[in-house]
């Protein structure tokens, strides 16, 4: 008895004779039928064992009868007829598929993959028996066709599979969905084993079952569409997938698929929300937040309720540039915005070093209320200064991420993601060990939108045993504070003072225009410094006794605004010349090589004090001072100038000597400028582990991932040896990127596919290379000349060891002289201007006129000689005006 034609999806194959059909979706999934083949028997399948149930092996040829059938019929639509014999309890089918409507039933058995039954087919069996087709091939064994199958699978299995296959996709079939983020595969080995494995796939979470009495129960809401969504595209599929970790007896990693990534889809539908532990094995993490974040904005599925727990910002809320200006903590940072105002921001999703034993919980307060000092937090020091040393100064990118609201005794945060040339600093704080993730709630929405890098770098960290991480090497700082005993701030002058030698050291805090705290690294001790040779304005401040306030002088907030600005929390110079009964140490400090006395008198913020008589620095302080009264800067702006001609002192009483202070360097690149770079002749072994590193670290990068932008610092190669250097990107044109290599001091223009980014552990390295003018010299001549001049300068100077003297500053770049290390005295620049090839470039300072007047000999013998530039005569004999020589 033939029924009527219906069609179907063919969802599954059973075995070599059974198909399962699905209807087309209205209102949830489909309604299915399990279609039985007539007429044909195929040979068994293996079973999973349940229970105490014995293992079974496959018959021969049944694994070839299922995978002929899944492979032509998976996901495809088809027709079939049903009958159902007398006396027989269930239908059997006739199936049909293709336009030619191909007879399944008879292909199958044409094939020789199953036995034929009733006499319909017996002819075409005989004919697969003659052509020895599928299971009568005489020259195959049936042993052969029977599968080896490893049903319970071990960890130690697991864990094996994944030691062998990590990191590489395995060939797999999904046979059974469980859920919509977990299924089971067969995955098979190159000795043709197979594994049945539980797969949850990595970076999501999808509604499951409710455990009852140890066995899946009722499901969860959207449980089934889930299902649906992954059955309908995945379920016996070619598929490959990775192994990444092990979870109780299941394996995470993710399916990879031609057609688009489930996990994908699954969150733009909604159907799913990320899982953060399991996020880490997922390669392209961002995508999975987008995608959820999507979802949530349109409501959709899982998230139909849900309520966003942050301010939603846009335009300049949301994203800005901006100066630091302060590092205030570990994680925050006080920064300069365009306006000129200041704000204060936070890393977002990370904490600073704390003390043991204090509460781990965001937001909750230490168990002590009074703040340990800076150096007394293991490992809160090094991220201060790592903070300090990358970002001081320097303009940032800041994007708001979340913004927590003033609760109890804490004020409201701003959290945000902060990057410098496209380096997440709290990743490289992490990544370094300097600070630890937050680990936020599942359905926290407060958190950084670089989470997953985050989680990464701390996962990388953990495994270097890096900073925090550590067990071992943790730092510690014994710091003496002689701000607070005058008696030790005496004993201790004699050997701070060093002579008349700079000492490195670093502003902490400033009191006043003229009043700082300084770190002496290399003593580590604590300092009050007040600056030598000027009157500062006094700032407001309480005193003492009965919290009394007191009123600052004019200008002293300006004052004070200044110098912080100038110095807070950046590297100085100071020479310290006393004491004051107080403990206060005075002296003088420099920072970029300004001296910070001479620069508060310039803006008319302070005055010159009569102390200042005695001192090397006081023409540069009048000549300040007189420069702000004639401008009437601040203090000056109602200054009226008085004739004195008592106070007129002879110019020559008041020349300051050239300061002479060799530094031996190595010069590596000589500029079309005039310029030279050079490297420190004592951070070569550094610079050369630094790259070592970091070409280990890229060895399998991949080429053409990373686009390179303008002002990006990156690592790009270098034709000549083709190994990876640090470079800064200066120009990009389509597909050539013009690079300047930030360690070596050249440039370069190189296909973009030769850039890739530069991992965050060498980012915060400062480049090796320094630039400098060269001191009383300028080209002259014609591009010929300037190009013989380079040439021969390169020939001489380059790679070479030298010894380095600051002469002078032009437009903020340190103008040099070169001299010889066996015979310091010989100044290796001033023969090219003997010999012709470069001209004197006149200072009026009235201490450098010595080396101005040895130059101008040198140059009047050039031009005696008919050297080089002079061999036609005076090239200067036109008006030097006209020409702009002899500036």
């Amino acid at each position: 008895m033939s029924g009527s034609t219906k069609v179907g999806i063919v969802k599954q194959v059973v075995s070599g004779d059974t198909i399962i059909v699905r209807g087309q979706p209205r209102n949830g999934p489909p309604p299915e039928a399990t279609l039985i083949l007539s007429n044909i028997s195929a040979p068994k399948l293996a079973k999973r064992p349940t229970g105490n149930d014995e293992t079974k092996d496959d018959e021969p040829y049944a694994w070839e009868a299922r995978e002929f059938l899944r492979k032509k019929l998976i996901g495809e639509n088809v027709s079939f007829t049903s009958e159902k014999p007398q006396n027989a309890t269930r239908e059997y089918n006739y199936v049909y598929f293709g336009k030619d409507e191909e007879n399944i039933n008879e292909t199958l058995v044409k094939e020789g993959l199953v036995t034929a039954r009733g006499s319909p087919l017996r002819d075409l069996e005989e004919h697969a028996k003659t052509a020895g087709k599928g299971k009568y091939n005489k020259a195959s064994k049936d042993e052969d066709h029977i599968r080896d199958i490893k049903w319970n699978v071990s960890i130690e299995m697991l864990q094996a599979l994944i030691d062998k296959y990590q990191g590489k996709p395995v060939k797999a079939i999904v046979e059974h969905v469980r859920d919509g983020s977990t299924v089971r595969c067969f995955i098979q080995d190159e000795n043709k084993t197979f594994y049945y494995i539980t797969l949850m796939i990595a970076g999501i979470k999808c509604p499951g079952y409710k455990m009852e009495g140890g066995k899946p129960g009722a499901p969860e809401p959207l449980t089934e569409e889930a299902k649906f969504v992954v059955e309908s595209r995945l379920l016996q599929r070619d598929v490959e997938i990775t192994l990444d970790s092990i979870s109780g007896s299941n394996v995470v990693g993710s399916i990879l698929h031609p057609k688009g990534n489930i996990a994908e889809l699954l969150l733009q539908e909604g159907y799913a929300k990320c899982l953060d532990w399991t996020m880490k094995f997922v390669k392209n993490a961002e995508t999975f937040r987008k995608y959820e974040k999507i979802a949530k904005e349109k409501r959709l599925k899982l998230w139909k309720d849900w309520k966003p727990t942050t301010p939603q910002l846009s335009g300049v809320e949301k994203e800005y540039q901006a100066t630091v200006v302060e590092v205030s903590n570990g994680d925050a940072l006080i920064v300069k915005l365009a306006n000129g105002s200041h704000e204060k921001v936070f890393l977002s999703s990370i904490r600073p070093p704390r003390l043991a034993g204090e509460e781990n919980k965001e937001g909750a307060p230490p168990r002590q209320k009074t703040p340990r000092p800076l150096y007394d937090i293991p490992w809160m020091f090094e991220a201060r200064e790592f903070l300090r040393k990358k970002l001081i100064g320097k303009k940032v990118n800041v994007v708001v991420d979340y913004i927590q609201p003033a609760k109890d005794q804490f004020p409201k945060k701003t959290c945000c993601t902060v990057t410098i040339a496209g380096v997440n600093v709290a990743e490289a704080m992490v990544l370094k060990g300097l600070a630890t993730v937050v680990k936020h709630r599942s359905d926290d929405d407060q958190r950084s939108s670089h989470y997953d890098s985050l989680a990464s770098a701390e996962a990388k960290a953990i495994k270097n045993q890096k900073g925090l991480h550590s067990k071992k090497d943790i730092p510690v700082h014994r710091i003496v504070d002689y701000s607070s005993d005058s008696k030790k701030v005496k004993d201790i002058f004699p050997h701070l003072k060093r002579s008349s030698a700079r000492t490195e050291a670093l502003v902490e805090f400033v009191f006043s225009g003229s009043r700082l705290r300084l770190f002496i690294a290399k003593d580590s001790c604590l300092i009050t410094l007040l600056l030598a040779g000027i009157s500062c304005p006094r700032v407001a401040r309480q005193t003492p006794v009965g919290n009394a306030s007191m009123e600052g002088d004019p200008f002293g907030e300006e004052a004070l605004k200044f110098t912080k600005e100038k110095c807070f929390q950046r590297e100085v110079e100071i020479s310290l010349e006393n004491v004051d009964k107080a403990g206060n140490f005075i002296g003088w400090l420099w920072v970029d090589n300004i001296n910070l006395s001479v620069a508060l008198v310039q803006e008319g913020l302070s005055e010159v004090h009569f102390s200042a008589e005695r001192s090397e620095h006081h023409r540069a302080l009048m000549d300040a001072q007189n420069s702000a009264k004639s401008k009437k800067l601040n203090r000056w702006k109602n200054f009226v100038e008085e004739e004195d001609k008592d106070k007129q002192k002879d110019e020559e009483e008041m020349i300051t000597e050239r300061k002479v202070n060799h530094q031996k360097v190595f010069v590596i690149e000589i500029t079309e400028e005039l310029h030279i770079f050079i490297q420190l002749e004592d951070q070569g072994p550094k610079l050369e582990s630094m790259l070592a590193k970091m070409r280990l670290e890229l060895a399998n990068v991949t080429i053409g991932a990373y686009t390179p932008k303008k002002g990006d610092v990156c690592a790009a190669k270098f034709a000549m040896d083709d190994q990876w250097y640090r470079a800064r990107v200066e120009k990009v044109t389509g597909n050539k990127v013009k690079v300047f290599y930030i360690d070596y001091g050249n440039r370069d223009e190189i296909p973009s596919t030769l850039c890739a980014a530069l991992p965050a552990d060498f980012a915060s390295e400062k480049p090796f290379a320094v630039e400098y003018g060269l001191a009383f010299v300028k080209f002259g001549g014609d591009a010929e000349d300037k190009q013989v001049a380079i040439d021969v300068l390169k020939d001489d100077l380059l790679n070479r060891s030298v010894l380095l003297n600051v002469e002078y500053r032009f437009n903020g770049l340190p103008f040099v002289t070169l001299y010889d290390p066996e015979k310091t005295d010989t100044d290796i620049v001033k023969p090219f201007v003997e010999e012709g090839y470069l001209l004197l470039d006149k200072r009026n300072d009235k201490r450098l006129q010595k080396l101005v007047e040895e130059y101008k000999a040198a140059q009047e013998k050039a031009l005696k000689g008919h050297k080089a530039l002079w061999r036609y005569g005076d090239i200067t004999e036109d008006d030097d005006k006209e020409f702009g020589l002899g500036r």
